[in-house]
């Protein structure tokens, strides 16, 4: 009997990056120039995107990471890490990688869902707050909007103090791709039930489906329009954060830089994309 196709992502391999995933993203990273006279030569991209990855995955300082393992010790893997993040190779990756997703699954516009997720900020930084769920500690906030199969389409990192509503105009402006003018949906929790949410999703072409944030005053039974005609589609934005999670460097932000913390969670949702276009 012939062999069935697997349709569930083999178990993850932290010190060895998926070759299918190097092969599409390969052509970003700068050739390293050719070596003139004596010297070390430089590390290879390659071992550094698995010691990158390795770092996501683990939750591991960098320190911690020994030369034996990738080849490259870990004052040059922290180091390129960060200059890729200037030069805005993550963001690239990420793009790439939903075009990708686009070509083989075709990106459901329809139904899109948002929403965001606490993560305790310990070292603080920028873009981090008092976070109102967890004692006043410090913390920063991921917000993320997906497709209707939880696909990740924009990305934003904010203090854990800023209220959600404050960033949806944000996240729907940095959608990685060109969005069709289509009729489109968007779901949210009833953390965004305001006038001035609606007021952005409805000029940005979208039918809101926010659940409602009951008042003073109302009645428990209040009727809310939409609620049973389309019935909640929000789970699969819970689901993509729960793939999220599954790295451990993304549990809780040790990067005291943003932009770095951010690189990491756009690396992490292109490996989902990329999953989600090979195995659906």
């Amino acid at each position: 009997m012939s062999k069935k196709h697997n349709t569930k992502p083999a178990n993850v391999n932290y010190f060895k990056l998926p070759r299918q995933l190097w092969r599409k993203i390969k052509k970003l990273f700068p050739k390293a120039p050719k070596q003139r006279g004596r010297g070390r030569p430089p590390a290879d991209n390659r071992a550094i995107l698995t010691g990158i990855w390795y770092v996501l995955w683990t939750g591991c300082q960098w320190k911690a990471i020994h030369k034996d393992w990738f080849g490259v010790c870990s004052s040059v893997l922290h180091d390129r890490f960060q200059t890729w993040q200037k030069q805005g190779l993550f963001e690239q990756i990420l793009k790439i990688m939903v075009r990708f997703y686009a070509r083989q699954r075709r990106i459901q516009w329809r139904w899109q869902a948002i929403d965001s997720r606490h993560c305790a900020a310990p070292l603080g930084g920028q873009k981090t707050g008092k976070n109102p769920t967890d004692r006043a500690k410090s913390g920063s906030k991921i917000h993320i909007l997906v497709d209707q199969r939880g696909a990740p389409l924009s990305v934003v990192v904010t203090g854990a103090n800023q209220h959600d509503k404050w960033s949806v105009q944000e996240i729907i402006l940095g959608i990685i791709v060109n969005r069709p003018t289509s009729q489109q949906h968007l779901c949210a929790d009833r953390g965004y039930d305001f006038d001035d949410v609606h007021q952005v999703v409805l000029e940005a072409g979208y039918i809101a489906h926010i659940k409602h944030r009951r008042r003073r005053g109302e009645p428990e039974l209040c009727p809310i329009p939409g609620e049973v005609t389309y019935p909640a589609r929000r789970w699969v934005v819970e689901r993509t954060f729960n793939w999220l999670i599954k790295r451990r460097s993304l549990r809780i932000r040790w990067c005291k830089k943003p932009d770095n913390w951010l690189a990491l969670i756009q690396f992490a949702c292109a490996h989902i994309v990329f999953n989600m276009a090979f195995y659906g």
